[in-house]
């Protein structure tokens, strides 16, 4: 009974690794991608240079390429818990699955923050225009802080697409989790006899 359900556990770490991997890795080129267009002058009427809210949309992203990495260690962990030989102490499992739920959990605060700012501030860029119905988006010619550009745009779509992902990987995470602290007793039980 305790290998049936080490090799259950097994499977979902590496099939669920494996889905945060691909997961994470297309939005991550999809926003990696925007940033770049957008940063290097393909989009006209781009402000000039990143606010600081950019930079921390790129720490945000530098956690969800390290959420990658470590959803793409689930599937590693989930083979060594497939072999009895190999198995990893219940701790050690239960460590890298916390390590993924903090990073998470770090890279959501993170997005939230951002989109409290980014939404604040647009809404005062967008109040501070005249109320006559017409879209206005550049606010004052000599600031272009004032300005609503592609690359605010971007950063939006940067902090959603992260929030997803870590959202994602979160549930993932939990629900691995979840199966290895319950089966517990099992997971010791199942470990290979060391021969003397």
């Amino acid at each position: 009974m305790a290998g049936t359900r080490m090799d259950s556990i097994a499977r979902q770490l590496y099939r669920l690794g494996w889905a945060g991997v691909c997961i994470q890795l297309i939005l991550l080129l999809g926003v990696l991608f925007m940033f770049a267009w957008v940063s290097l002058g393909g989009v006209p009427g781009t402000r000039p240079v990143m606010s600081r809210t950019d930079y921390m949309a790129l720490v945000n992203l530098a956690i969800l390429m390290f959420t990658t990495f470590w959803s793409y260690r689930y599937t590693r962990l989930g083979r060594r818990i497939a072999d009895p030989s190999g198995r990893p102490p219940h701790r050690a499992a239960v460590r890298t699955l916390w390590v993924g739920l903090w990073a998470s959990a770090l890279g959501i605060a993170l997005s939230t923050i951002l989109l409290i700012i980014e939404v604040v501030r647009l809404m005062v860029l967008v109040l501070k225009a005249p109320q006559g119905g017409v879209p206005v988006i550049q606010m004052q010619a000599e600031n272009r802080a004032g300005w609503v550009s592609a690359i605010d745009v971007v950063s939006l779509l940067a902090d959603v697409t992260t929030l997803a992902a870590e959202l994602t990987v979160l549930g993932f995470t939990l629900w691995l989790l979840f199966r290895i602290s319950r089966a517990a007793e099992g997971y010791e039980s199942a470990q290979p006899i060391p021969s003397n």
